[in-house]
């Protein structure tokens, strides 16, 4: 038994497919097949099942993963630290961040880091706070950006920057003139929500509680995924709702949307970076860690 050959494997169990696997490792299916069988035979038990057109791991073959996972993490932080001990920061980056700031900060960040560090190749998965999470305790990606605190004892959170929100209503709305509005207005027009799992969401719902408002009496007909496509209702006069200005920033400089703030809500929040507290970041995730809390 290798590390090659424990790639190998946790390539095949992840891509569920003994063809697919050799495709990304750039290797023959035959050879894929080899390797497995010699970790079969070293470890003396069948470590994956082929069901059809998928291959699935046996009980011995989770676990198998589960460690090989952990092995291989651990030869890259090796590799990243030798790398970086001799001035040379080189490798992969795993992020991830909640809709706005995967959508509006990171992006930024990572272009002026790629710049500085142009050996080190960057991937950044979007979802929503609590995906985020997951996969930041599963070792998915190193760490996160998201938009809410979660009491999780697995994680580390920090605030990296404050964050607005506002009430965002279409050009020619009632409301549009208006550089504020009362809390209890909102409860009358159409309003576009967000999945359970975002936190701007999230943050929304806990105002309201601590202002005393009931959220389910909101006129909540739609509910959208992201930010995105909350804008594009807001747009289409589907709706209203409460937004970060920094997702509609350029919606509000053209006046194709107006913002404004709602009275007896407190809306202010902030963007936390996020790390599991048991895994240890490389040394290119600590550089983009560093780098991001003197740029945000």
């Amino acid at each position: 038994m290798d590390l090659w050959q424990l790639h190998i494997f946790v390539t095949v169990v992840e891509k569920k497919s003994f063809s697919k696997a050799s495709q990304v490792i750039n290797l023959s299916q035959p050879t894929v097949s080899t390797h497995i069988k010699e970790l079969e035979e070293h470890f003396q038990c069948r470590l994956l099942d082929r069901l059809g057109k998928t291959t699935e791991p046996t009980r011995a073959g989770k676990i198998l993963y589960d460690h090989a996972k952990k092995l291989l993490e651990f030869r890259n932080l090796t590799e990243s630290a030798m790398l970086d001990f001799l001035g040379h920061t080189k490798g992969t980056l795993n992020i991830g961040g909640s809709t706005i700031p995967a959508g509006y900060l990171i992006p930024k960040l990572i272009g002026v880091f790629s710049k500085k560090f142009p050996d080190v190749i960057l991937s950044l998965t979007a979802g929503d706070t609590i995906q985020i999470i997951d996969a930041i305790k599963k070792g998915k990606i190193e760490m996160g950006v998201v938009g809410a605190l979660k009491n999780d004892p697995a994680i580390y959170q920090e605030k990296l920057m404050a964050d607005e929100m506002k009430l965002i209503v279409p050009a020619g709305h009632k409301w549009a003139g208006r550089k504020s509005i009362d809390c209890s207005k909102i409860f009358l027009e159409p309003f576009i929500t967000r999945e359970k799992g975002s936190g701007t969401w999230q943050s929304i719902l806990k105002s309201m509680d601590k202002a005393g408002f009931n959220f389910q009496n909101l006129n909540t007909r739609i509910t959208m995924g992201n930010s995105v496509s909350v804008i594009q209702g807001i747009l289409n006069k589907v709706g209203i709702s409460i937004l970060s200005t920094i997702a509609v920033a350029n919606e509000i400089e053209t006046g194709r949307v107006h913002a404004l703030r709602v009275k007896g809500l407190d809306l202010d929040r902030y963007f936390y970076l996020t790390l599991a507290k048991k895994r240890t970041q490389s040394p290119i995730c600590q550089r983009f860690i560093d780098f991001i809390r003197q740029n945000l």
